[in-house]
């Protein structure tokens, strides 16, 4: 897959693509059913297939100081892409002067004039433009005057719920990963590189790969049944494990992370790339009146957490 981050400067094979709009936090079952629809369009064109996101999240521009709120940071997203079959990101660089543009401009300088596009696939809600000023019909008429498909794709549902963005960060808030993961299409994973901690799991027997949540989604802090896949290294794989997330509350109030416990592991995995999928909320954190009862408590998580992932 590549990756575009300019839409002023392309290659000749960087143009021409159908594409899915959109910001794609999460790749949710509602995503998918766009790209769906859009690689049926790029088939229909002879076109590669492509997604066309900003970065960092207009969100985050307008809000920088707001709490964080994205499911995924954007490396996560395009190796989630990639895996769909995404030949081409335009991950275009959200700055002032692409927040600037009407509607109208958007259009023209970045769908044709840019990128050439030969046709976009959005949501029925999809606003661009300058105050977000765009709506679907203006779209679908300045494709009409320019010279480039749209497609509006319907909304997905799950049940009776929307699949959203939303509603799968409010699932994660009340500790239900399940009812995330059937939004989602997949376990909510957090990825990351593993970072040195205080080595205070190592202390208790329980040692864990440390990893920051930083500029992610807080789900609900707590111990969690996980699974974990190390992407690289000498213990590249698939494991299981039992997962503490949030403020360790025990040894005073600290930045937010995830630690993970590696059932049946042994080694170093520092520095390594990986991803840990939240299965399910086992109790919330909390303080212990002394380290005999925590490390008892992280015994009986531990258990916890193997039964539930080797369940049927």
């Amino acid at each position: 897959m590549r990756i575009v981050r300019d839409y002023q400067f392309t290659s000749p094979e960087d143009r021409g693509a159908a594409v899915a709009i959109g910001n794609f936090d999460g790749v949710h079952l509602g995503h998918l059913s766009v790209l769906d629809l859009t690689r049926a369009r790029a088939a229909e064109h002879g076109a590669p297939l492509g997604v066309l996101t900003f970065e960092p999240h207009p969100r985050e521009y307008f809000a920088p100081d707001a709490p964080p709120f994205r499911l995924t940071g954007p490396e996560a997203r395009a190796s989630r892409l990639e895996k769909l079959g995404v030949e081409i990101l335009y991950e275009l660089n959200f700055n002032a002067s692409l927040a600037a543009l009407s509607p109208e401009a958007f259009a023209r300088e970045v769908i044709r004039d840019g990128l050439a596009l030969a046709h976009v696939v959005v949501g029925q809600d999809f606003c661009f433009g300058k105050g977000r000023a765009g709506s679907v019909t203006e779209l679908q008429r300045f494709g009409s005057e320019m010279g480039f498909g749209v497609t509006v794709a319907p909304m997905h549902l799950e049940g009776a719920t929307r699949v959203s963005s939303t509603a799968i960060r409010a699932a994660l808030s009340e500790g239900r990963p399940r009812d995330a993961a059937k939004l989602l299409g997949h376990w909510h994973r957090i990825e990351g590189p593993v970072v040195g901690g205080e080595q205070r799991g190592r202390l208790l027997g329980y040692p864990t790969a440390n990893m920051s949540i930083e500029g992610l989604h807080p789900p609900r802090f707590g111990v969690y049944a996980v699974l974990v896949d190390v992407a690289e290294g000498p213990h590249a794989g698939h494991y299981m494990g039992a997962a503490s997330l949030g403020v360790r509350p025990q040894f005073g109030v600290n930045m937010p992370n995830l630690e993970t416990y590696l059932l049946d592991f042994a080694g170093d995995l520092y520095g390594t790339h990986m991803s840990v999928a939240l299965v399910e909320f086992l109790r919330p954190e909390a303080a212990f009146e002394s380290v005999e009862a925590l490390v008892a408590q992280m015994q009986t998580d531990v258990a916890r957490a193997r039964a539930v992932l080797e369940a049927p």
